[in-house]
């Protein structure tokens, strides 16, 4: 590979990564029209070994805001480790691992995971889209918060989000 294609891809495999930074802090965030400009109209997911696959980004947004749109479901997803391979100049893989936990206030609940996300993106006018995610879990433990009556949780974004200033 010649320096300037190898120049290029880099500066794809970093807007590759940003377009994954977004979608995961869209997703926590509950930013749901700017989580919808990261994927394809025709994108796929296959989240948790597939059991919950979906086509059409409307249909992906409509999934993830049902799941993770209320104020009482706090999430916060982390992916690392990225392993970012070209098809051609304008297809692209990606590998991530990634570290999510889910509190759940209405029922007291915390879900903590890892799993691996394998991706597929495509460049369009408008940047780097996500064409396919999905992730395969290595594990996943639930647990009560009921079973730790000294935990205390100090801030939480949602209320000092709609505080005055």
């Amino acid at each position: 590979m010649h320096p300037p294609e190898a120049l290029g891809q880099l500066v794809d495999i970093e807007a590759i990564k940003q377009l994954k930074y977004r979608y995961l802090r869209h997703l926590d965030l509950k930013e749901w029209d700017a989580l919808r400009d990261c994927f394809l109209p025709d994108a796929r997911v296959a989240y948790a070994d597939g059991a919950y696959s979906f086509s059409g980004r409307d249909a992906i947004v409509a999934f993830l805001r049902d799941v993770l749109g209320s104020t009482d479901r706090i999430s916060l997803h982390r992916c690392h480790h990225p392993e970012i391979s070209f098809v051609n100049p304008d297809v692209a893989r990606g590998r991530w691992a990634l570290d999510d936990l889910v509190i759940d206030r209405t029922s007291g609940t915390v879900l903590q995971g890892a799993a691996y996300y394998d991706d597929e993106y495509l460049r369009t006018a408008e940047g780097w889209r996500i064409a396919f995610t999905g992730y395969r879990r290595v594990f996943e433990q639930v647990w009560s918060e009921r079973d730790l009556p000294s935990l205390v949780r100090r801030v939480e974004w949602w209320e000092r989000a709609s505080s005055p200033k």
